[in-house]
């Protein structure tokens, strides 16, 4: 089977590249290295330089080889930017991907693999989430992907496209062996924040926690952290569920439990030896006390079982990218 990878430069599509190609598929990148990492790329995989907004290319790509597939990472996910500038979202992550579409159709590419996000769900106002919760984004970014979401739907009558859509909550981790990981040119996300204040010990990087006053045990919010190898088994789980037959759907991906601000820094603490220097802030608008993921209908109709489901090991696993990678592929 050959596979294309729309934003396979990025952090969760090289992991699920690398885990694709462990398993005998045969793998090609489309991706315009404006936030990917050409670097992330493992050998063994082709690799076309450009974006999945050209209709053009992708007629020449699909025109050249019949893909079986198509996993689709290549969305701006950073929530603050997608409020200061929605239109660059909705263009990129909406009307893009409906360029995708309309070229994967033409080429009778039916099997369609999209990243979808929590954020669609909003404020929760039932924890775990199940897929059921009503779908109320609270910024562009969760709009954006609640709108590839319903075309998907839309699409379903059509039998153009077959569809598993996975609304990930909080991806984190890196390969065991230091080999690939996470790096952002603006970072975010709390586990790699957290493990770069301590890369270097003259460094005057102090961790801010946004918030210790939510009606959460210790304080500070409560997130659903999943290993990234984890996400990219689910991938493949869905991949091959659609393969045998499978109907579109969409299911949660995280580990089911979550871990506080507080969890994080004490077990990064545990880990590294090291003491994280941070300072406490006032909440950031929009923040969710708790987000934890009902990871049910996945267990049950994909067979996907977290290998790593301990805040420990997903540390441990992403000190070592960081440790060996101190600047990420910029090495």
């Amino acid at each position: 089977m050959d596979i294309l990878i729309v934003g396979g430069a990025g952090y969760i599509g090289s992991v699920t590249n690398h885990l694709l190609l462990e398993q005998g598929f045969q793998t090609t990148v489309l991706d315009n290295l404006s936030r990917g990492h050409l670097a992330s790329v493992p050998k063994g995989s082709s690799f076309i330089e450009g974006d999945f907004s050209d209709p053009d290319l992708l007629k020449e790509m699909f025109a050249s080889k019949k893909f079986d597939a198509v996993m689709h990472f290549a969305a701006l996910s950073l929530v603050g930017e997608s409020v200061s500038n929605p239109l660059l979202y909705y263009k990129n992550n909406v009307a893009n991907t409906i360029v995708l579409f309309n070229e994967m159709e033409k080429a009778g590419i039916e099997n369609f693999i999209f990243s979808s996000t929590a954020a669609v769900y909003g404020n929760p106002h039932k924890v775990p989430i199940e897929e059921s919760h009503p779908i109320q984004p609270i910024n562009p970014y969760g709009w954006s992907k609640s709108m590839v979401e319903q075309v998907l739907r839309d699409a379903i009558p059509t039998k153009k496209i077959r569809y598993v859509s996975l609304r990930y909550f909080n991806a984190a981790g890196a390969l065991p062996d230091g080999s690939l990981g996470e790096h952002h040119e603006q970072e975010t996300h709390l586990i790699p924040l957290v493990l770069q204040t301590l890369l270097d010990p003259k460094s005057d990087r102090i961790l801010k926690v946004f918030g210790t006053d939510y009606g959460t045990p210790d304080g500070t919010c409560i997130r659903d952290y999943i290993h990234v190898l984890d996400l990219a088994e689910a991938h493949i789980l869905g991949l091959k569920y659609l393969q045998n037959g499978g109907q579109s759907d969409i299911f949660n991906l995280g580990n089911g439990k979550g871990f506080s601000v507080r969890e994080v820094i004490e077990t990064a603490e545990k880990v590294t030896g090291k003491k994280v220097p941070f300072e406490e802030t006032d909440r950031r608008p929009g923040d969710p006390p708790v987000l934890v993921a009902n990871s049910t209908k996945i267990n049950q109709v994909l067979k996907w079982k977290p290998k790593f489901p301990e805040l420990g090991s997903i540390i441990e696993t992403a000190w070592k990218w960081h440790s060996l990678n101190p600047n990420g592929y910029s090495n």
